[in-house]
């Protein structure tokens, strides 16, 4: 699609263009931001909150321990697993200072797959939970990490409130099984050491990688996408162009309950918020609600960035829609398909319109975003300014305008590529910089986006393509339906036959006879679903994503075709 196509379809106020190269990499951004808003709230969590003049001081701290009291150089990869706790701002920001390449990690993961990262990042750091390190204390000697930090959750808090924290996750919850690390230091010892004393600061190029961000977990072996520092300069101006215009600098209280390792949360609040000085509440455990909403409740927040997931849970909850939502002007949705009666939902309970975008990790991640004074429903709004989409056909046609094929993405937001995987990048990323999404989508006459599904999750009944969203749209509307998700499985005569798995909300009962009713009165025949399973969870990745994959998978093996 050419360039000139989109040129006349953003919002009066937003500009078609950025220039990715404004700054030459996340540390200039870091210290002008650090300096312009010095004394402004940057992170709260647990009731503590750091000035962006505290941060810049703490990472600095950290900065100066890495190359004082440790033997890692610049360009070795350390390894930040960490939840939302305000100790991952300063990590991140202190190991990029000192020249570090940052590999966010799960702090769910199981060892496997924290010995597959770190083996395959060359990781030779690891900063992480108290909670975790018994894992770590297992993986560790398997792997190239000579520096182990741990971090206990309260550590940044005064030092009473910080004691009580950290007894009662280890002694009343029970949070942190034993572990043996007799090589760790524990972080706050190594800013201690790091503190007051000279270090020199990094000066990356803007082609230097800033962070590994692995990817594709949930099919095959985890990826490294290598996202550069201009890469995440870059789509955190884009973001700042397409959302701003709403946003005043220094202002802001933006709540952030996605986690910070995931580089969806990660470009929105550790970067592209700093950028305008916004304070960003650091919610630790999304899943604990009563929590959420009781920590909501003390800020009047104006952003909130979350995913259908989160939203569904909230809106469920009778203390949060009792909150006070009057300063809410901006809410964001990502990483997974928002469901027509979630953003309905949402906006009757908070008044607030939700703009979804669309992205994924190797676009660093944000490429098309609802505009804020344009947002339709349904779609998945327009390129971020700089950046040019397409739809291609399975040769690598490119399609006329509304026809549906796989979505490609251009612009400087996209990866460098796998790392250390040729062979993987050659099939996503061609050599004129279009990036293959795997998703299939159409461009409307006005520019603006829709996804239909995902390519690997489609259905094929009897040679019609369904897509799971589109069931799991119309379902969500049954009343009782909190959660639900649609698969594909082998069937002899139709070739697929579809499933679709449901969990009721508490206190209320839907039957296979409604769903089945429900189904058949709003999709045609080949798209109502064969089987009904209830269930009491379904299982989702660390962000709340439904993963259609493993139920699939499950399904196969019962059938003993896996």
């Amino acid at each position: 699609m050419t360039e000139n196509f989109w040129k006349d379809k953003y919002p009066v106020g937003v500009a078609a263009e950025i220039n990715p190269d404004q700054y030459p990499n996340i540390l200039a951004v870091l210290k002008e931001s650090c300096q312009r808003f010095a004394d402004k709230p940057a992170f709260s969590n647990l009731g503590k909150t750091l000035t962006y003049g505290e941060i810049y001081k703490l990472s600095g701290d950290f900065a100066a321990y890495v190359q004082k009291h440790t033997d890692l150089k610049p360009g070795d990869r350390i390894a930040v697993q960490l939840p939302n706790v305000l100790q991952y701002p300063i990590v991140v920001f202190g190991a990029m200072r000192a020249g570090l390449v940052v590999v966010n990690t799960n702090p769910l993961y199981t060892a496997r797959e924290m010995e597959h990262q770190f083996n395959d990042s060359g990781a030779k750091a690891l900063i992480c939970l108290a909670n975790m390190a018994h894992l770590a204390e297992q993986v560790v000697p398997k792997t190239g990490v000579k520096t182990v930090i741990v971090t206990e959750v309260g550590d940044m808090l005064p030092t009473f409130k910080r004691l009580l924290v950290n007894a009662v996750i280890k002694h009343v919850k029970k949070m942190v099984p034993a572990y043996n690390l007799p090589q760790a230091v524990k972080l706050n010892d190594a800013l201690a050491k790091g503190r007051g004393q000279s270090f020199s600061e990094a000066n990356p190029s803007n082609a230097d990688i800033a962070v590994l961000q692995y990817t594709g977990g949930t099919t095959g072996v985890a990826k490294g996408a290598m996202l550069t520092h201009r890469n995440l300069v870059a789509n955190m101006l884009q973001v700042k162009e397409l959302m701003g215009a709403n946003l005043n600098e220094g202002c802001e209280v933006l709540i952030a309950p996605l986690p910070l390792y995931h580089i969806y949360a990660f470009t929105f609040h550790c970067m592209a918020m700093m950028l305008i000085g916004g304070h960003n509440i650091l919610l630790t455990n999304p899943r604990d609600l009563p929590a959420v909403v009781k920590d909501l409740a003390k800020y009047r927040f104006t952003g909130f960035v979350g995913l259908n997931t989160l939203f569904v849970a909230l809106c469920n909850n009778e203390e949060f829609r009792k909150l006070d939502f009057s300063a809410l002007k901006l809410t964001v949705s990502g990483g997974m398909a928002l469901q027509l009666a979630t953003a309905e939902r949402w906006k009757e309970v908070t008044g607030c319109a939700i703009c979804e975008g669309f992205g994924m990790t190797e676009t660093s991640p944000v490429a098309t975003v609802n505009p804020f004074s344009a947002i339709q429903l349904g779609t998945i709004g327009i390129p971020v300014p700089s950046t040019l989409c397409k739809i291609i056909n399975d040769d690598g046609q490119e399609l006329a305008i509304g026809e549906i094929g796989e979505l490609c993405v251009k612009g400087p937001q996209v990866m460098k590529g796998y790392w250390q995987r040729q062979e993987a990048t050659d099939e996503i990323l061609d050599a004129e910089g279009w990036l293959k999404t795997g998703d299939i989508g159409l461009i409307q006459e006005d520019g603006y986006l829709r996804i239909v599904d995902r390519k690997k999750d489609m259905i094929l009944v009897s040679g019609f393509n369904v897509y799971p969203n589109e069931l799991e749209d119309v379902l969500a509307t049954l009343p009782g339906v909190l959660q639900c998700a649609a698969i594909g499985i082998p069937d002899e005569k139709s070739g697929e036959a579809i499933k679709v798995f449901v969990v009721v909300k508490p206190g209320e009962s839907v039957t296979k006879e409604q769903v089945m009713e429900h189904m058949r009165a709003n999709l045609t025949g080949y798209k109502v679903p064969k089987a009904v399973e209830f269930r009491d969870m379904l299982p989702t990745t660390n962000v709340g994503k439904i993963l259609r994959r493993e139920l699939r998978d499950e399904e196969l093996k019962k059938m003993g075709k896996k």
